[in-house]
């Protein structure tokens, strides 16, 4: 059985966890409330280019010579953009990533897709496929906590090139969308070729578009669209890294939550067993103390 002393020991080692855990707590849940804010902000911009997009696509006489909406028959390679986190202390924030991109790639495998390879944006998740020997073939870290629009830049324009060029024909990002404090949902979303029923479906449901006070593009709609349609994919991933870092605060804001809750319960168990042990100890004494009476008698 521990002695008091060792038990003591292990008491102050769990508070000090517990000072430091629900430290973290606190900074997760600040962080959040600052990402919760930007992708608040975002939304009434993605959905005014989603706008124009529609009305440049119902004045343009075709979508076919849109690169970036082409549809490839036969998709002899694909690319799975895996968004996790720079740093752990997260619970299954990551694991949960990398399982629904593992997924991803057998379904297309399945499809009959020949080669599938990642792109990696967050530390963890490039870690975790480099040691399974997946092939990589770009990776970006640095900014899974705080993205910048430059950041999806970044990614895009890799992603846009590696299209246009046939190193791929089909590309699937992952990523875990933030619902609330207590809900995160792995997301897996179709980014290339871009899905021609996200212009059709707002042509169909926007009162603004179906309305003919429509602009008038200069240049033509066809250009238009070809220049817009790059800015859509990056407000795109721009909101999958909002998304994913206030996921990931969260994630880490609740993990860090139950380990405080947690240190607490192990310390009442250990304050109890230190009271055991001292009760032991004191029996044990005067045990001793009526033995050696006795035998003086």
């Amino acid at each position: 059985m521990p002695s008091q002393r060792d038990i003591k020991r292990r008491i102050d080692s769990v508070r000090n966890t517990r000072k430091i855990t629900r430290a973290m707590e606190l900074v997760a849940s600040a962080k959040l409330r600052r990402a919760q804010e930007r992708i608040e902000s975002l939304r009434p911009y993605a959905q005014a280019m989603r706008r124009l997009m529609a009305q440049a696509a119902r004045q343009s006489g075709s979508l076919t010579s849109l690169p970036l909406l082409e549809e490839r028959g036969e998709a002899a390679r694909a690319s799975i953009v895996a968004i996790t986190g720079d740093r752990g202390l997260a619970g299954a924030f990551n694991v949960n990533i990398l399982r629904a991109g593992f997924a991803a790639e057998a379904e297309m495998r399945g499809d009959g897709v020949g080669d599938v390879v990642y792109t990696a944006v967050g530390k963890k998740g490039a870690g975790t496929l480099n040691f399974r020997g997946l092939t990589v073939d770009r990776i970006f870290q640095g900014f899974s906590t705080e993205p910048t629009y430059a950041d999806a830049q970044q990614v895009t324009e890799h992603l846009v090139r590696g299209f246009t060029e046939g190193h791929f024909d089909r590309v699937l990002v992952v990523y875990n969308a933030f619902k609330s404090v207590l809900e995160q949902r792995v997301t897996v979303e179709r980014l290339l070729p871009i899905e021609r029923e996200l212009v059709e479906d707002e042509q169909e449901h926007d009162p603004l578009v179906e309305s003919r006070a429509l602009a008038l593009f200069e240049p033509d709609p066809d250009i238009f669209l070809s220049k817009l349609l790059p800015t859509f994919l990056d407000t795109t991933i721009y909101r999958a890294l909002l998304e994913s870092a206030a996921a990931e605060h969260a994630a880490r804001r609740n993990a860090m939550h139950s380990a405080t809750d947690n240190a607490g319960s192990l310390i009442s168990d250990l304050t109890l067993a230190m009271n055991r042990a001292r009760q032991a100890s004191i029996t044990q004494e005067i045990l001793e103390v009526v033995a050696g009476a006795d035998a003086l008698v």
